[in-house]
């Protein structure tokens, strides 16, 4: 895999995000272009139930993203404590999820100082924090 950097980092699952997702809302326009043309209680039906697969599809994803961060929550707070001087370990609490979840492409070197600046108020939202890192540590075992 090549470098990965703020840019390149987000993950994609092409089967997931260019085939299911896509047939799945293509299915939802078609059912309902089914019950236009013909007004039965069936193709009304279809319509539920073709949404109803694409919520499916949509919360497994997000299940599998939301056990996935409360992984990382957990790395981090420990890389943190391994890591950070004693002051600042004490302050780990203070971290919000997505600043944890942010942190964890941060090479060890710098995480103190964005620790800093995040419970300094500076860095808020994860987004800041992986625009602000400078030595990327990849993560490429991700959902």
């Amino acid at each position: 895999m090549a470098e990965q950097t703020y840019q390149t980092h987000k993950r994609y699952l092409p089967i997931y995000h260019f085939f299911v997702e896509p047939v799945l809302a293509l299915n939802i326009v078609a059912q309902t272009l089914y019950f236009f043309r013909y007004r039965t209680l069936f193709k009304a039906w279809a319509i539920v139930v073709a949404v109803a697969l694409f919520v499916v599809a949509w919360m497994a994803r997000s299940m599998a993203l939301k056990a996935q961060d409360r992984v990382i929550r957990l790395e981090e707070r420990l890389r943190l404590m391994s890591i950070l001087p004693p002051d600042l370990q004490d302050r780990i609490p203070e971290l919000s999820a997505g600043q944890l979840v942010a942190m964890r492409f941060a090479s060890d070197e710098e995480v103190a100082g964005l620790v800093e600046r995040c419970l300094s108020g500076e860095l808020v939202k994860g987004d800041q924090i992986k625009r602000s890192i400078r030595n990327w540590r990849p993560d490429t075992v991700r959902v």
